[in-house]
């Protein structure tokens, strides 16, 4: 099986990240391909820098997802999901919602943790899509970068650990997603220290795609997620052309 996972932002060091976190947990056999956008947000936090991301994932996608068997999204705004739902053949999945879903099975209320409280809207955004949203019992903001850089983790942990405590305490949540792809592999370190069950979108998001994969759900051939046919651009890379024209 190969899965291919897609950076929209412009950071080698998330994809560093995420590839690896992805690796470990993914089946033996399962190969993980990962890319970077070459254009746009470093590290996407507005919603102008998301609506560049969504072009820079169908760009990705049309280029490296031939040969794949699954794509799944590694930016935690889940960037161009549905878009892609359309395009591709195969089954795509964000990572958010990945992680989102698992925490409803796992527990009832979830507790929800982003880094900066300028982002928070964006996540709405993609809960809301899930249909989910009333699941949510509670949200944390922390306001720390230290994740989206190489260096000791200590400190960002520790702020991770006691939002998780002040999310148990005080909105009764039975379980906590970590939002951000730089979080892929954290919940393994922390998960001894916090008393419900922690989930980052990558670690949940693959084994996920890979059950996908594994029942081989059907492409929709009417609908909006019908594939794509006689559309026309230009200015736009070639695949891509090749991907609306059908």
């Amino acid at each position: 099986m190969r899965l291919l996972l897609i950076n929209a932002n412009t950071s080698d060091f998330v994809t560093s990240k995420v590839r690896a976190a992805a690796q470990a947990c993914a089946s033996p056999g399962t190969i993980i391909e990962a890319v970077t956008g070459n254009f746009g947000g470093r590290v996407i936090g507005s919603r102008t820098e998301n609506a560049i991301g969504e072009h820079s994932a169908v760009d990705l996608a049309a280029k490296h997802a031939p040969g794949m068997d699954g794509v799944l999204i590694a930016v935690s705004y889940d960037t161009g999901a549905k878009a892609l739902r359309e395009m591709l053949d195969v089954p795509v999945l964000g990572m958010t919602e990945a992680a989102l879903h698992a925490a409803t099975i796992l527990g009832g209320r979830v507790g929800m943790i982003v880094f900066g409280p300028r982002v928070l809207g964006l996540y709405r955004d993609v809960i809301d899509a899930t249909g989910l949203a009333g699941k949510i019992g509670g949200w944390r903001a922390i306001d720390n970068s230290k994740p989206y850089a190489p260096g000791d983790q200590t400190e960002v942990e520790d702020q991770i650990v006691a939002a998780c405590d002040d999310l148990i305490a005080k909105d009764w949540v039975e379980a906590i997603v970590l939002t951000g792809a730089v979080m892929a592999g954290v919940p393994a370190r922390i998960q001894h220290r916090v008393a419900v069950p922690v989930l980052d979108g990558i670690t949940t998001g693959v084994p996920m795609l890979e059950a996908f994969v594994k029942f081989k759900p059907a492409k929709p051939r009417t609908g909006s997620f019908a594939p794509i046919t006689g559309r026309e651009a230009v200015n736009v890379d070639p695949a891509l052309i090749a991907k609306l024209k059908g």
